[in-house]
Formats: C-alpha cells, sequence, structure tokens
C-alpha cells in the first residue's frame, strides 16, 4: 500500500475514534432517574408504576449498581428539554441510555424497554440502539431493565453458574452509567455513515484500482474540511466532498442484493422463555419505531409463537403490530410455530410446526408465508421438501450449513430434493449470516462467495441484530441506502423475502439439484446432550398420537365431546420445546428445567385425556382388554384398535454357567451375559448364526468428550481417540426372563436389564449420571457386512453409507436417527431400536482374521459443561431392543412397538378401530378429528418401507366421501380421485393426508 494511501487510512481512524462518536450529540442534560426493584418474576406496567420509587444514582460507580442476575429494575426518567434546543434545524431531541453495556452485542446483556408514561411501549434500549425519540418540552419514561447475564463472556465451554437463578449470586451484573436527554446533530450522523461505508469498502477493494484512489482521494478532501472540534459547521462541507465517491454507480453486471430487516430472536437459549417474550417486545417495537421514520423498512418475522406471545402479554403492541403487517411493514415468514430442529422432532410433529404456524398467520393476519425460514437450525432432514410443498409452501431458505466444518456447499440457490423426490427452491445466502449490518464485509462477501455466477445474480441479506433480538437499526439502513448503486458494491435494495424468491425462481428458472439431507458437519453433539428434554419430546409425540387417537374414536363411536382446544394447546407448548436451542440441548440451566417441566405436564394432561376416552369406548365391564395405538397389528389386537388382552408368553429361560456366565433363552434367540456384565454372544437359533462378530462383545463404551469449541453441541471426531475403559460388573443377578447387571465408575451406577421375548433382545439401561465431560454409548459388533446404515427419519428412513470414500462421507461420523437403525448384507440384517435415542454412530471394520464387523453405537449420554456445567446429572432410563433376522419392514413396526406400548384396561369387549388400512408398506401416522370442527376424520399415512404401494382406507364409521388434502387440511387443487374403494398408491415414502366425510 503506498504511503499516501496509508496517511489517509490512519488519520481516518483515528478521526472516527477520537472525534465522530463523541460529536453526534450536540449537548446532553442529565435526567432525574428514580428506581423500584422487582422482588421476584417481572410484571406489568400498570402493577410496577404503581409502586414506591426512590432516587437512583446515574454513572459508572459502585452507587448506581443495579441489577442481580436475570432481576428487574424499573427506572423512571423525568426531566425538560432545554428550550433552545426546541426546533433547531438539522436535530432531533433524544434520550440516550448506557445501562452499563460492555462491548458484546444486543441480546447477550443488559437491555431494556422503554414505556411512555400512559403505559405505550415506545423502543426496546439495547448497546447499538441506546436512544428513545423525545417529542414535546418534557420527558417522562419508565424503563424496564433487564439484567440478563452475559453468559457467553468467557467463551462457549467455560462452566458457568450464571445459567440458573438458584446459583447465579445475587451480586448486581451493571452500573447504569448514562440516562440523558440529548441533541443529535444529524448532519454528523451522516457523515459518520458516510465514512463507515467508504472505510469499509477501503478495506475490501483492490488497492491498485482506480475506485479505491478515488476513494481515497474524497476522504482526504474530506478530512481536509473538517474542524473536529467544530463539527457543528464542517460537517455539511466534509459530506460535499464525499458525495462524488458515493454518487459513482455499480458496474451494470454487479451482483443484486435483497437486504431484508431480521432479528433472529432465539425462542430460548442463554435466556429462558420467559425472557424471549420480552425479548420480542423489545425488539418488535424497535421495528415499528424505526418504520416511522424508515417507511421503506421491510422486517421479516418468523415464529407464530412469538406473535402469540405479544398478542397475550402485549396487546396494544400486538394492534400496531397487526397494522404494520397489513401496511406491509412487518412481514410474517416462515410459516412455522418456532424456527425448530428439524433432524429430532418426529414426522408428525414436523408438519404440526407447519400447520400450526400457518394457521397462526391465516386466523390473524390473513397471511400465508410461501417460504420456510430456518436459517439457524442444525441440519436439515430430507423429509423437509415434501413437508413443505404439503403444507403449501414453495420455497426453503437457511444459512446454517455455512458452518459446515469440512466441506462447503456447491450451490447458493438449488432444488431440493427430499426423501420421496419432491423438491423446493432452496436459497443458501452467501452472505453466510442471518445478522447482517450491511457492512462492506458482508456484502463484498456475498458477492463472491455466490456459487451462482454466469447463471443467476440475485442473493438474500438479512439484516438486523439477532440471536438475542434487537432487529435493524437506523444505522444499517443508512448503511443500505448509500449502498443501492455505488460502485464496487453489489446493488443492495431493501425488500421481503417473498420478493428475492420470485426475481431469484425467475431469473434461475432450471437451477441445480441437491439430494437428500442437509447435513450439518458440525453440533453433532446436539442429538445427545440433555437427554431429558429429548425423553420428555419423543414420550408426548406418541402420547399426542394416542391422545387424537382413541379421543377421534370415542367421540365418533359415542359422541363424547372432542377436546380440539387441549389439544391445541398441548401440540402448541410441545411445539414449543422443539425449537433448535431446547431440543438440541444447547441451552442454560433454566431452560432445560422447564422443557423437563412442561413434558411433564403435557404428559400427565395427555395420560387423562386417553383414559378418560379409552373409558368412554371401553364401556362398563370387567373384560380384559389391550388397546393399540400402533400402525401395526401387536399380540393379535389389531392396529389403532382394542382387543382382548392375550395369554401371556412363557418368559425366557435363565441358565448359567460353571464360569458365571447367563444364557437367556426364548427359543428363537439366546443371548449370553459374562459375569463382567458385557453381551458376549447373541445366537439366532432359527437361522442358526451368531449376531456379535467373533471375538467381540456387546454393550457400554464410555468416552473422554472435550470438544474444541462448543460443548453442549459439537462432539468432535477424536472422541474416539480415548475409549475409558469401564470396570466389569460389581452385579450380575437374574430378573424374570433375563439379567441385570450393574456397573460403576466413579460416582456413576448404571445397570443393565438385559431379557429376551419374541427373538429380540431387549435392554432397559438405569443411570445415575454423574460424569463430566464423557460420551456414553451402546455397541454392537454385528457380523454382517453391512455397506449402509438404514436410519429412520421423518415418514420414513435414509441410507448413509457406512464407507468414509469422500470427504462429505468421512465427516458423517455421527447421525441422527429416530426409532430404529438397521444395518444389513444381503438375506440378513439385524436391526437396532430406541424409545428416545438420536445419535448414533456405524462403522465398519476388518477383521484379522478377513471379513469385517459392523459396529452400531447408540449415543446414550454426555455432560457437556457450558451453557449447562450440569447438563445430564441425574437420573435416566432408557430402551433399546436388537431384532436379529430383521428386514426394514420388522424395524419399522419394532421401532412403533417400542414407543407405543399396548395399554391394558377393562371394559365390556373390543372396539374395531376408526380407520383400518389395507396395504404393505402404508403406515398410518395421525387420526384426528378436522380442525375446522365440522366432526371429518383425517387420516394422515405415508409409504414407510421405500416400495410403491397401494392402499385401501376402511373407515369404520359411515363414511359419505373421501378427498386429499394438504397438511392444512384443504383440498388439494389436483386431488386424487379415491372412488368408492377409498384406494391410494403412493411412490415411496410419500405423505398423504385423506378426509374423510361424515354425516
Amino acid at each position: 500500500m503506498h504511503d499516501r494511501t496509508r496517511f489517509v487510512r490512519d488519520r481516518l481512524r483515528r478521526f472516527r475514534l477520537e472525534h465522530l462518536g463523541r460529536a453526534l450529540y450536540r449537548d446532553s442534560r442529565p435526567l432525574t432517574v428514580q428506581a423500584w426493584t422487582a422482588p421476584g418474576e417481572p410484571i406489568g406496567f400498570d402493577e410496577a408504576t404503581g409502586q414506591t420509587f426512590a432516587p437512583f444514582p446515574v454513572g459508572r460507580g459502585h452507587a448506581s449498581a443495579w441489577g442481580r442476575p436475570w432481576g428487574t429494575v424499573w427506572f423512571h426518567a423525568t426531566g425538560e428539554v432545554p428550550a433552545d434546543w426546541r426546533d433547531v434545524p438539522g436535530t432531533r431531541v433524544e434520550v440516550v441510555v448506557d445501562l452499563g453495556f460492555n462491548s458484546g452485542n444486543p441480546g447477550f446483556q443488559a437491555e431494556a424497554t422503554a414505556w411512555s408514561a400512559d403505559g405505550r411501549i415506545l423502543k426496546g434500549i439495547e448497546p447499538r440502539n441506546t436512544h428513545v425519540p423525545v417529542t414535546g418540552g418534557d420527558v417522562d419514561l419508565y424503563l424496564e431493565a433487564a439484567a440478563n447475564p452475559h453468559i457467553s463472556e468467557h467463551g462457549w465451554f467455560v462452566p458457568t453458574d450464571l445459567g440458573d437463578p438458584e446459583t447465579a449470586g445475587d451480586d448486581p451484573l451493571y452500573q447504569l452509567a448514562k440516562v440523558d436527554v440529548a441533541l443529535l446533530d444529524e448532519t454528523v450522523w451522516e457523515l459518520e455513515r458516510d465514512l463507515w461505508v467508504l472505510d469499509g469498502w477501503l478495506d475490501r477493494l483492490d488497492p491498485e484500482s482506480a475506485r479505491f484512489a478515488n476513494i481515497v482521494s474524497a476522504v482526504e478532501d474530506a478530512l481536509d474540511a473538517i474542524d473536529p472540534r467544530d463539527l457543528t459547521r464542517t460537517a455539511g462541507p466534509a459530506r460535499e466532498r464525499l458525495a462524488p465517491a458515493l454518487a459513482a454507480p455499480a458496474h451494470a453486471s454487479a451482483h443484486r442484493v435483497v437486504a431484508t430487516g431480521h432479528a433472529h430472536i432465539d425462542s430460548a437459549w442463554l435466556w429462558p422463555v420467559r425472557e424471549t417474550v420480552r425479548k420480542c417486545a423489545r425488539t418488535f417495537s424497535n421495528v415499528l419505531a424505526l418504520a416511522e421514520e424508515h417507511p421503506d423498512l421491510r422486517f421479516s418475522c418468523s415464529s407464530a409463537q412469538q406473535y402469540q406471545w405479544i398478542r397475550d402479554t402485549y396487546p396494544e403492541l400486538y394492534e400496531r403490530l397487526k397494522a404494520a403487517i397489513a401496511a406491509g411493514t412487518f412481514v410474517p415468514v416462515g410459516g412455522m410455530w418456532v424456527e425448530s430442529d428439524t433432524n429430532m422432532p418426529g414426522g408428525e410433529a414436523l408438519a404440526r410446526q407447519l400447520v400450526e404456524g400457518k394457521r397462526f398467520f391465516l386466523d390473524e393476519f390473513g397471511v400465508e408465508p410461501r417460504e420456510v425460514w430456518l436459517p439457524d437450525s442444525f441440519g436439515y432432514t430430507a423429509a423437509l421438501p415434501q413437508l413443505v410443498k404439503a403444507a403449501g409452501s414453495r420455497w426453503f431458505l437457511t444459512q446454517k450449513i455455512s458452518w459446515n466444518d469440512t466441506n462447503r456447499m456447491p450451490h447458493h440457490t438449488f432444488d431440493w430434493e427430499g426423501l420421496d423426490g419432491t423438491r423446493v427452491f432452496t436459497h443458501f445466502p452467501p452472505v453466510d449470516t442471518y445478522n447482517s449490518e450491511i457492512s462492506a464485509s458482508e456484502l463484498d462477501r456475498a458477492q463472491r462467495q455466490y456459487r451462482e455466477k454466469g447463471r443467476a445474480a440475485t442473493s438474500l441479506v438479512p439484516f438486523g441484530w439477532g440471536d438475542g433480538g434487537g432487529g435493524p437499526t437506523r444505522e444499517m439502513l443508512g448503511a443500505a441506502r448509500r449502498q443501492a448503486d455505488l460502485e464496487g458494491a453489489p446493488k443492495v435494495r431493501v425488500g421481503t423475502s417473498e420478493e428475492f424468491f420470485t426475481e431469484a425462481e425467475a431469473e434461475y428458472p432450471d437451477p441445480p439439484v441437491w439430494s437428500g439431507e442437509l447435513y450439518l458437519e458440525y453440533h453433532r453433539g446436539t442429538y445427545t446432550s440433555q437427554a431429558r428434554t429429548k425423553q420428555g419430546n419423543r414420550r408426548n409425540e406418541h402420547l399426542l398420537r394416542e391422545a387424537e387417537l382413541w379421543a377421534s374414536t370415542a367421540t365418533v363411536r359415542t359422541g363424547a365431546p372432542y377436546p380440539a382446544d387441549d389439544l391445541r394447546r398441548l401440540w402448541q407448548l410441545v411445539l414449543l420445546q422443539q425449537f433448535h436451542d431446547i431440543l438440541p440441548g444447547s441451552s442454560i440451566a433454566w431452560v432445560h428445567r422447564d422443557a423437563e417441566r412442561n413434558h411433564a405436564a403435557v404428559s400427565a394432561e395427555l395420560e387423562t385425556i386417553i383414559a378418560a376416552a379409552l373409558a368412554q369406548l371401553a364401556g362398563d365391564g370387567d373384560v380384559p382388554l389391550r388397546a393399540n395405538a400402533a400402525p401395526h397389528p401387536h399380540d393379535g389386537v389389531a392396529a389403532l384398535g382394542v382387543g382382548p388382552a392375550a395369554i401371556p408368553d412363557r418368559p425366557a429361560t435363565v441358565t448359567r454357567s460353571d464360569g458365571g456366565s447367563r444364557r437367556i433363552d426364548d427359543g428363537r434367540l439366546a443371548v449370553t451375559v459374562g459375569d463382567d456384565g458385557r453381551i458376549h454372544a447373541v445366537d439366532d437359533l432359527v437361522a442358526g448364526r451368531s449376531v456379535l462378530a467373533p471375538g467381540e462383545t456387546a454393550g457400554l463404551q464410555l468416552f473422554q468428550d472435550i470438544p474444541n469449541e462448543w460443548d453442549a453441541w459439537d462432539v468432535d471426531r477424536h472422541y474416539r481417540r480415548v475409549e475409558i475403559e469401564l470396570p466389569p460388573a460389581t452385579a450380575v443377578e437374574e430378573i424374570p426372563g433375563g439379567v441385570r447387571a450393574t456397573v460403576v465408575h466413579g460416582e456413576s451406577t448404571i445397570a443393565l436389564e438385559y431379557t429376551v421375548a419374541h427373538g429380540r433382545l431387549e435392554i432397559t439401561v438405569h443411570a445415575d449420571w454423574q460424569e463430566r465431560q464423557k460420551l456414553l454409548k451402546l455397541a454392537f459388533p454385528l457380523d454382517v457386512h453391512a455397506e449402509r446404515a438404514t436410519s429412520e427419519i421423518q415418514f420414513g428412513h435414509l441410507h448413509r453409507p457406512l464407507h468414509a470414500n469422500t470427504s462429505w462421507d468421512a465427516a458423517r461420523f455421527e447421525t441422527c436417527a429416530h426409532r430404529f437403525v438397521h444395518v444389513g448384507e444381503p438375506g440378513y440384517g439385524v436391526a437396532v431400536a430406541n424409545d428416545a435415542t438420536y445419535g448414533h454412530d456405524v462403522t465398519r471394520h476388518t477383521r484379522a482374521g478377513g471379513g469385517t464387523t459392523t459396529l452400531l453405537r447408540m449415543s446414550l449420554l454426555r455432560a457437556p459443561q457450558f451453557p449447562d456445567p450440569q447438563a445430564d446429572s441425574g437420573e435416566h432410563t432408557l430402551h433399546a431392543t436388537v431384532t436379529p433376522a430383521a428386514t426394514i419392514p420388522d424395524a419399522v413396526r419394532e421401532g412403533y412397538r417400542i414407543n407405543l406400548g399396548v395399554r391394558e384396561l377393562t371394559g365390556a369387549g373390543p372396539v374395531e378401530p376408526l380407520v383400518a388400512v389395507e396395504g404393505d408398506g402404508v403406515v398410518v401416522e395421525a387420526v384426528k378429528l378436522a380442525d375446522d370442527g365440522s366432526g371429518d376424520v383425517v387420516v394422515r399415512l405415508y409409504e414407510a418401507h421405500g416400495d410403491r404401494a397401494s392402499a385401501r382406507l376402511d373407515p369404520g364409521f359411515d363414511c359419505t366421501g373421501a378427498v386429499e388434502t394438504d397438511l392444512l387440511e384443504r383440498t388439494l387443487d389436483t386431488p386424487r380421485a379415491l372412488g368408492d374403494e377409498l384406494r391410494l398408491t403412493l411412490r415411496p415414502f410419500q405423505i398423504a393426508t385423506v378426509r374423510l366425510r361424515r354425516l
């Protein structure tokens, strides 16, 4: 770089650092401040302002300390605007607040809601957004200040007690540094934006280019015109000298950017759900205040749950929000209840995310988002494209795949092809952030990285402070205006997500195709962290299925009231727990304690609904009955029906050898458990072969688990290098039909119950888990030569190769599966099913004597230290089964069986299923009554085996007709004619929703 250029840039940066920021306000005066500290959880405006406030000192120092962790202090600021400030041209009067901010970004530390004296939310106060507009001569406002701790201040793996109010302490976290009325110099503010943009491009442009030299000259001329101690007078002339550099137009072929306002607000993460409600109020009011001054703002906001919180908590703000939506300023996007994880929610739950989200937006605003908006979820299931289309949407947006640790996605705009062949137009913004400031570095990255050059030229940039909320600022809009048509920069226009997708789809009618899951090569530990949260999710997904099935059957059969409102409320609460930092286990202790409590409450209420419906169906009597909510017959009970109790099988026999091992044998399968507590043999007596690899044992494995960065999020490949040897069992004892082995390691005690029934091995793990930074796996070295592992996902299954031929294959060393994983060779397979485990790894190893071993491991428990230092500590009970000689259809049935146990009851007699399905491979996922209250029966089913299938529906009631619908139960534009026989033909993994009309 030339000496002159370096000199000018150094001169510019010193001026910006030393003078420009201080000169934004011509003058300021302190306001009178009083305070009242809320003793517990947050309260409403009317109650808070009715308390007795006391004088409070302002300024950095001990006397101004406020805010125990997670506490709330209400500040009342009053004063007068100096008479000589009023109506001064080129200025505006504002209240400026510094709650004691550190250098971090909004959303991760103290923040406040500014209220008018009459109870109207004005806007949020955060670092980078510290002002409140003042109109009139008096100042009278309240600040609802939240002392949210900076949880990640010391990194993403340092344990902290701040994530739980019970351990966070009471010492104040902040010092109230400033509450002033101040006079903003608008010309100086504009000069600051001019220089910020141009300085940014000096960092990005070629120093040898003419454009770079032109900017340097313009900046030098502007600095010559500036008197740093009299910016009020000299800012205008300096801007005039910068004007030519800012007026130079972009190249005709410049990349085009649609910048949409955004505020990624995690529904819980380093703060609890209750604080997210206030974050939404602060952010949404920021947007509304900004839009009053900048009507060109367009703000894209997802998550119906967050709108519902505003509706129910801040009704006055909600009415303004509705008006902004009607005006097109505030734009609902995404159409989901929350920005959920998509790896672990079950198929019906993922469908309901779209149903509940879209239905809320339609009912409340008359708006139907057409894109699914998931910028920050930790990978995306191959089932999603079909669900997007089935919900009536046409586009998909993500950002997170830019975090891949090994491979870069080859496209930014493409058709994503899902499990069943459905394709959805997808965009992956090359700006690599959903929290853009519209800086030169970000825009340059977007145009430089864009993979579709030569075919298309438009990308999306979501701008605004996010994760903890905050949203767009006037500074960002100022940057967007300056770069709307600027040489060297992409052409920037503020618009909506829909505008972007419409334009991108038109310019790229034949995009490339990405087939299968969008696997995130990062955050692989989220399949395992916080096991109790995951267990609650799995349990309640299946209880919701049962509750809807039996309540629908009871309504149709007996006329019992259908608890539609209760079921919808419970669904919504479960959907909230599927948010992408709750279900993945990556939140503070408070969040997961809430999630576990919510899941327990949901389970209890659903059990009551199920019990009432089954009692209504079974009637009075003492006949032993069994209710089977699974989609396959079990123990002689028809699928989805209630039948007589079966005669119990004789338990397996347990014999002990002279060496101390126990053999469990049911005539079809024999399992040998050694005196060390491990499984030494699994013999398929029907096929006459050993299931375990020669010389190998199955059982627990323990590993050191210290990821390089994000503790709760990551499992890094190097965990495999440090296996910790577990001691032999301290006790091995017989139990009915099996053996119980107890292993003690440090302060942890793990009991494994092995039983054999119906030709399968059943394992129950009871763990008192007290480890730190350890990973517990249950390992099965299988004597099969498998080329791939077949893992259940939503509405189907996915084949993943076991080799590491490519970097893409090697990066999938930990994967997500739902109820089963199947591995096999031609003619013989093994299925491993579970009731609450998602993380798995499957590898193939060559044996010394020849042949291969397929090692299938379930990840049971982790023990990360951040953000919850006690994650997973305590009691856990997990279940797994191993089914030898299993086909994929066998695995599907076993996955449902282990998660949907048959219920025992008594009554007058059997109850026929409300709906029966004839057709191999077609599985009923949901039976419910229609959402519109008509009483029609809605059945959701899918092809589960990966084959083309034909099925016939047999309603167990007077059905006057049937029609195929989308997920929202709207008749399809081109519905298949089902005819009198109600027959459907489904392609592999296709979902169908059928509405059965009732009289």
